[in-house]
């Protein structure tokens, strides 16, 4: 398969799982953690989908557009690593969704952020709320939901806080 081709499947398939994710979140209070903002595209579509909630986004530095990017209430500048346990104060709430699609195709940093990002998701995530990563986590408390249709398996992972 082409890149531009597994470009284009990526892509559908995290419309996909963000709309079934905003879905599933309609009876859980709580904002919208979007973990990595990169050139915005999520956040806007997040945006479109929940116009009701309250979006932060938490991002080391900004790139995107100035179309796609939150107002400076709703941006958190630092690593996530960081930023993430302390937000508490300024986010209120713990989470209905978190998005963090931070993978960058490279096993071992995959699970090294997995080891450290985990319990922090954990810790932010309201009872109900769903996390969508674009790798696997280690989440004790949390039921790993099945995928949208058409998403293969690996792509991204799909859970839900019990």
């Amino acid at each position: 398969m082409s890149r531009l081709d597994s470009m284009i499947n990526r892509l559908v398939a995290q419309r996909s799982i963000l709309d079934h994710a905003a879905a599933l979140i309609a009876g859980v209070p709580g904002p919208v953690l979007e973990l990595g903002l990169g050139n915005g595209r999520t956040f806007d579509h997040l945006r479109e989908k929940l116009p009701d909630r309250e979006i932060f986004v938490f991002e080391r530095k900004i790139t995107a557009s100035p179309r796609s990017i939150p107002d400076s209430d709703h941006v958190i500048l630092g690593e996530i690593r960081d930023t993430l346990p302390f937000c508490g104060p300024r986010v209120g709430a713990a989470a209905a969704l978190i998005h963090a699609d931070l993978s960058n195709g490279d096993p071992t940093d995959d699970l090294s952020r997995r080891s450290w990002l985990s319990p922090m998701v954990a810790d932010r995530a309201a009872p109900g709320a769903v996390v969508v990563s674009g790798h696997a986590l280690d989440l004790p408390g949390f039921d790993e939901l099945p995928l949208p249709e058409g998403i293969r398996p690996g792509r991204y992972y799909l859970y839900r806080k019990q």
